[in-house]
């Protein structure tokens, strides 16, 4: 089905093309939500004010983008609130000038589960931040802005982050992790 008739039908609140729409995007969006909430039960409520905040919200999608991209970008905004409304972000240690070196084979030899795994065992902080610039790609500038924190505090979750999820692959002995 085009995104111009789903997106027609949706203003018209339409109950099938509601169900059609969670149907087929919530197995993903879940995903995004996962990403950045740890409790399942958690997600699934972010997931849920997610699908409520697309249907009611609607008549602000202008077609700029992808209606997939808008709605993903939902998602992590809702699971941003939720985490600004659990977690004080504010109280993170600013470092600079730290070098990490990349792993070379670890990262081909992981799997998704494997990923998410280790993602989950972070801090909510790192794993916020992590998930912001290396998964969904914003800029430092865009996280400290959505956040409310420092560059330097973005940039050093990012680095601590990094830093635990190598000690994590060397402990679980992923082969050279740099």
């Amino acid at each position: 089905m085009k995104d111009d008739k789903v997106i027609q039908a949706l203003k018209n609140e339409d109950r099938q093309i509601q169900q059609w729409l969670y149907d087929k995007y919530a197995p993903i969006l879940l995903g995004i939500c996962r990403r950045y909430v740890k409790v399942l039960e958690d997600a699934e409520d972010v997931l849920i004010d997610t699908f409520f905040k697309i249907f009611t919200n609607i008549h602000q999608y202008k077609g700029a983008g992808s209606f997939e991209g808008w709605m993903k970008r939902i998602a992590v905004n809702e699971s941003l609130m939720l985490l600004r409304k659990k977690h004080n972000f504010k109280l993170t240690v600013e470092i600079s000038n730290i070098d990490i070196a990349t792993p070379s084979k670890a990262l081909s030899t992981l799997q998704e589960n494997d990923v998410m795994a280790l993602l989950e065992k972070l801090p909510t902080g790192y794993r916020t931040i992590f998930n912001m610039y290396v998964v969904e790609g914003y800029k430092h500038r865009e996280i400290a802005e959505e956040l409310g924190i420092s560059i330097n505090t973005s940039k050093s979750q990012l680095i601590l982050a990094k830093k635990r999820l190598r000690a994590m692959l060397a402990d679980q002995e992923w082969g050279d992790v740099g």
